[in-house]
């Protein structure tokens, strides 16, 4: 049984930023459009192209991939367990000075928004 949690948020206009707007075991909503696979969300974009598939084959690569986006702290949802990759596969984020917070992708869903709507530079990439 899935169970959904919808999350209740003020801002004025959702189509201005993007932000989670609920998520369950098996999908994410990103102002209110469902995603059923790993995504990376930042305030303007939504991207499906990331080519990690899950937590266990997490590569220095799909790390990399970030460098370009340069936030300020990446969020990774690692899913219904909290999960650390090992610091190698993320050095290069810590060289370029990109923070990197490891969190349950509920977690991950609200943290995002709270930074995103203080106009910081996040990035949140969701793993189921």
């Amino acid at each position: 049984m899935t169970r959904e949690a919808i999350l209740k948020l003020h801002l004025a206009n959702l189509s201005e930023i993007k932000i989670f707007t609920g998520y369950a075991d098996d999908h994410v909503m990103v102002n209110r459009e469902r995603f059923d696979t790993r995504i990376v969300v930042f305030a303007n974009e939504v991207r499906t192209n990331w080519s990690a598939n899950d937590f266990i084959h997490l590569t220095e690569a799909d790390f990399e991939y970030f460098l370009t986006i340069r936030p300020e702290v990446l969020l990774l949802g690692t899913g219904a367990t909290q999960q650390f990759p090992h610091p190698r596969l993320y050095r290069a984020l810590t060289n370029a000075g990109i923070g990197l917070e490891c969190m349950t992708t509920p977690a991950a869903c609200r943290t995002y928004n709270i930074l995103a709507e203080e106009d910081r530079r996040v990035v949140a990439a969701i793993l189921f």
